[in-house]
Formats: structure tokens, C-alpha cells, sequence
């Protein structure tokens, strides 16, 4: 005979019912092994008896909650926030709860917040690393039973699969197409080394100079990925190259930067300096003029991404490393 507490237990759920306790279990896991009269049964015991399910409770008895770390860089960069919205939409759709965490491209934080939620027992991090994580970090944290995938971004040598946007095949093609209307006077803005990708755009802008048989060293200009870094960009190279023709920012929030330095320096975009972001922001395509850009799906990044969380939670193998397509828009700012 069970003691009375006051509050209402799965026990109560199951008499109320008339099931027995792993029948009320097996429909608060959502399981398939339960008939649809008595799913019935039990969730209307519930709704009467207001009965809460525990689910950290329930976590720490079976080791994994239904909760997914997201452990993104910079939620005031306007792609991180559209990257999280395709995130969460995919989880939801696998039945499990995002956990949605800003780190501020700070590893200090990155690495609190990520201690944090272990004690949630989540079932796994995705994480678009801050800059300056190191593998050793990274693959421990894996060790301890904690699946981690990386975003946008990848740790050099680390254990986690990462799923990035085809990063050097985006300046490889915005740089083609500055280089084809016959200007060489142009420069790479924006980015930090201390990031992958931007080695990986910096190295798209290379192999298209490369290929145009443009062998003279051009302008690399290394800036924080937000809106004043673009400014402070530009105005670095503006004083370093005057006769500037044309610029591929590394993303479209450097590009917002340079174009507002540019107008300061009585320069218009798009006719003086033909500019290329990358991302396609909403914005890029509503500003005067049109931000010509790479566009990155971040609804497929978010769709391979909990593809590949799903192999990792049924103990499978994912590929190491997926590439997701980009492609150029071309808007007034390069015609």
C-alpha cells in the first residue's frame, strides 16, 4: 500500500486508469508498444488528476533527457538566429526539445554553459564552436558520453562530424565573378583566423585568383564578423588601397559595415566598389543597393544536422564531414 503525500504520482495515474505502472510509463515516453484505447485511458487519468511528469527524474534514471544543447556562437549575428530557427524546427519534428543557449563567441562561456548542461543529462550538443575551442576540450566531452556535432564551424582534428556550407566554393564563385568583368583591384574583407571558416572563405578567394592567372598579392583585411568590423575593415583598406574596385566580405553583415564606411568616404556601392556578401541575409536583398551574396539553406543545414543526430543517438555512424551547396545571387552591388 503505497504512502499518501499529497501529490499526485504515476501510481495514482495507473489506479485512476485501471493499467498497470509500466502501462502510465510506457505513454509518458511516447512509446509505440502501448494500444491506442489504453494511451487513451492513460492520458485522460492525467488530464483529471493534473498529474506532472518529472522528467529530470525520469532523465536521471535512464541517462538521457529529450533535451538537445544548442550551443550557438553569436545570437546577434542575424544568420546564427536564422540558423537556430531551422534548428529547433527539426528537432521539434524529432520529438525532442531544443535547448537554446548564446555564447557570444566567448569559449570562456562556451565552456560554462556546456558544464551547465551536462547536469541536464542532454542527449546531445550541437554546437557552433566559439573561437579558440580546442579538440582536446571538444573530444573530451564526447568521451564522457555526450554527442557533439559541430556547425558552420569545425575544430581541426576533433571527433565530432561537422556540417558546414560549402564555404571555398562560395568566394571561389562571388571572386569569379568580380574577376570576369575584367577588375583585379579587389580585396577580401572580414573574418578572424581563429575561425575555420574563415580560412576556408579566405581560400576560395585565393583559388579564383589563382585560376584567373592573377599572381600580385591583393588586400586581406582580418576583422570581427559583425557590422563594425566591416566598418573598420573598410576604412583599413581604404587607407592601404585607394584604387580599390571591388570587395568579397566574408559575410553580409561585414558587407553592411563596408558599404556605410564606403558612403562615408563619398563613395557609392555597387557603381565605385562593387561589393559580395555571404549568407543571403533577409536584409541584403531589401537594401539600396541590392547585396549581391552567397546564399547558405539553413533550413538543409538544420535538416542534416538532426539527420545526423539521429545516427548518433541510434549509435550509428555519420559522416565525418557534410558539405551543404551554395549558390550566388547577384544583385546590384556587383552588376
Amino acid at each position: 500500500m503505497k504512502k499518501s503525500t499529497g501529490k499526485v504520482t504515476i501510481w495514482d495515474v495507473a489506479e485512476q486508469a485501471q493499467v498497470s505502472k509500466s502501462t502510465v510509463s510506457l505513454v509518458l515516453t511516447n512509446s509505440d508498444k502501448v494500444s491506442k484505447k489504453s494511451k487513451e485511458k492513460v492520458l485522460a487519468a492525467i488530464d483529471k488528476l493534473g498529474y506532472v511528469y518529472n522528467r529530470d527524474a525520469a532523465a536521471l534514471r535512464s541517462k538521457r533527457s529529450n533535451l538537445v544543447a544548442l550551443v550557438i556562437n553569436d545570437l546577434t549575428n542575424p544568420y546564427s538566429a536564422q540558423l537556430a530557427v531551422g534548428l529547433e524546427k527539426h528537432i521539434f519534428e524529432l520529438g525532442m526539445l531544443p535547448m537554446l543557449v548564446n555564447i557570444a563567441e566567448c569559449v570562456e562561456r562556451q565552456t560554462q554553459v556546456v558544464k551547465t548542461l551536462k547536469e541536464y543529462n542532454v542527449s546531445a550538443f550541437i554546437m557552433c564552436p566559439a573561437p579558440g575551442t580546442q579538440q582536446q576540450w571538444q573530444d573530451d566531452l564526447i568521451n564522457s558520453g555526450f554527442p557533439v556535432i559541430n556547425i558552420m564551424r569545425e575544430i581541426p582534428f576533433s571527433a565530432a562530424p561537422c556540417i558546414l556550407p560549402d564555404n571555398k566554393k562560395g568566394t571561389h564563385i562571388s571572386t569569379s565573378h568580380i574577376l570576369s568583368q575584367g577588375i583585379e583591384e579587389i580585396a577580401f574583407l572580414g573574418g578572424t583566423a581563429e575561425i575555420s571558416d574563415y580560412h576556408e572563405r579566405l581560400s576560395g578567394f585565393l583559388s579564383a585568383l589563382e585560376q584567373f592567372n592573377i599572381t600580385d598579392e591583393k588586400p586581406v583585411i582580418q576583422a570581427p564578423t559583425n557590422r563594425q568590423g566591416g566598418r573598420e575593415a573598410f576604412n583599413t583598406l581604404i587607407e592601404q588601397a585607394p584604387n580599390t574596385k571591388a570587395i568579397v566580405c566574408f559575410n553580409d553583415v561585414i558587407a553592411y559595415g563596408a558599404i556605410e564606411a564606403m558612403r562615408q568616404h563619398g563613395l557609392e556601392p555597387g557603381q565605385d566598389i562593387k561589393v559580395i556578401g555571404f549568407d543571403d541575409l533577409e536584409d541584403s536583398r531589401l537594401m539600396l543597393p541590392s547585396l549581391s551574396t552567397i546564399a547558405i539553406n539553413a533550413d538543409e543545414i538544420g535538416k542534416r544536422t538532426c539527420q545526423v543526430l539521429k545516427e548518433l543517438l541510434d549509435k550509428s555512424t555519420p559522416p565525418v564531414r557534410t558539405l551543404v551547396d551554395v549558390n550566388l545571387k547577384i544583385r546590384d552591388s556587383s552588376q
